[in-house]
């Protein structure tokens, strides 16, 4: 598409967001958990990477959305299952402002007018509205029953909170003691709200964006502290920020891992262009292909980049490129590896998208030894940052090419 076309389209949209008629509702994107196949326990697998295998369970998660509305609708994939997802029951609570109680009944989960539904094999399901009124940055209680019996799930496999799994049988309406729990979070992949419109900014990326290392069920991974940055800008609080990170995840070639994702080349139509509403993509990506192959070569990567942009441009998406932190001391750092990130990142600083770059590096490296994360800013492995580190993340993005 001629770039004027691009600029066309994405005006469209922006016109759209801003200029909509006065009490318009649309649906966008609020939350989200990009799915990834299931993995199974075996010689040399980690337990912590056991994907849960749900028999006839109800699954409880937690989710803090970004943006609120006046009605809520849920997406569930079965799109990594060989059978259909037979869903017993969902219901949706409001939690209050702690997290601590839920705020009125449970509301019943419909699809196409049915509380019991099948998830087709392969296939996602959007779920009908569900009237109920949630605040910006609000949590909800998800429980969903499963009716089958041992089925491996579709899921995010590292949430940075735990799912809890009753025992068996449909507790979608009632307390219990869990039976086990799960880093995971099964079969939810999105929750969508009603409301004003405004922007949806996607952050497409790997463990970093996922928040690997970051304080459980806290909400403190970079793109929980640009929402909650943004929330508190009055002329952008009505912004939602959605988390398309997968922990593990690679640009250019898919990992031996299942749990790790599709390369972001081939999930981006799922998990950016499908998700309802989004007008931007911030996209930090490329480290474990750098570590994990450091023969890759900086013009493959930026290729993708370019890519990416092209992809996004064509749906109307603004693109923002953020530069790869450091990482001398990871468990895969070789100085080839290191050689191949500045030279992506030296293209992205002059190539940063629709804005001013994102210089993560930057704010996260040691100016005394800039090929490692600050020591304070960094979780222990040099790879991830802590929740300091994913904080200044957060506050080191300029806001301001978000109101254009």
């Amino acid at each position: 598409m001629p770039w004027m076309a691009v600029r066309a389209a994405a005006l469209i949209v922006a016109a759209f967001a801003a200029g909509a008629p006065a009490g318009a509702q649309v649906w966008r994107a609020s939350w989200t958990a990009s799915p990834a196949p299931s993995l199974q326990a075996g010689p040399g697998v980690p337990p912590e990477f056991v994907s849960p295998v749900i028999a006839n369970q109800t699954i409880v998660q937690v989710i803090r959305l970004s943006a609120g509305g006046d009605a809520v609708r849920l997406r569930l994939s079965n799109e990594f299952g060989a059978a259909p997802l037979h869903i017993g029951r969902v219901t949706v609570r409001l939690l209050d402002a702690a997290g601590a109680k839920t705020v009125g009944e449970p509301r019943v989960v419909t699809a196409n007018g049915n509380a019991d539904f099948t998830v087709a094999p392969g296939s996602p399901l959007v779920s009908d509205a569900i009237a109920i009124r949630v605040p910006a940055r609000a949590q909800l209680s998800v429980a969903i029953y499963v009716a089958d019996e041992k089925v491996a799930c579709t899921c995010h496999a590292d949430g940075q909170a735990y799912t809890l799994l009753s025992p068996p049988g449909d507790y979608t309406t009632r307390a219990f003691t869990p039976a086990s729990r799960s880093p995971a979070r099964p079969f939810l992949t999105a929750v969508e709200v009603q409301g004003p419109p405004g922007r949806v900014i996607a952050a497409l990326g790997d463990s970093i964006t996922d928040g690997y290392m970051s304080t459980p069920g806290a909400d403190r991974r970079w793109p929980d502290f640009f929402a909650a940055r943004l929330h508190g800008t009055a002329d952008l609080a009505s912004a939602a920020v959605v988390n398309v990170g997968i922990s593990g995840n690679r640009v250019l070639a898919p990992d031996p891992v299942a749990i790790f994702g599709v390369p972001a080349l081939a999930r981006l139509d799922r998990d950016v262009f499908a998700m309802t509403g989004v007008t931007d993509l911030i996209v930090l990506e490329g480290i474990n292909d750098i570590g994990s192959a450091p023969e890759t070569p900086a013009a493959a990567l930026i290729a993708a980049y370019q890519q990416i942009t092209a992809r996004a441009h064509a749906h109307g998406i603004k693109v923002h490129l953020a530069t790869i932190p450091p990482f001398e001391g990871a468990d895969y750092y070789s100085e080839a590896g290191e050689a191949t990130r500045q030279a992506v990142n030296a293209w992205i600083r002059n190539n940063p998208g629709d804005g001013p770059v994102i210089d993560f590096d930057a704010v996260i490296r040691d100016p005394l030894r800039p090929k490692r994360m600050r020591t304070d800013l960094q979780s222990g492995d040099w790879l991830h940052p802590n929740d300091a580190g994913y904080q200044a993340m957060a506050d080191a993005i300029a806001i301001d090419m978000f109101r254009k």
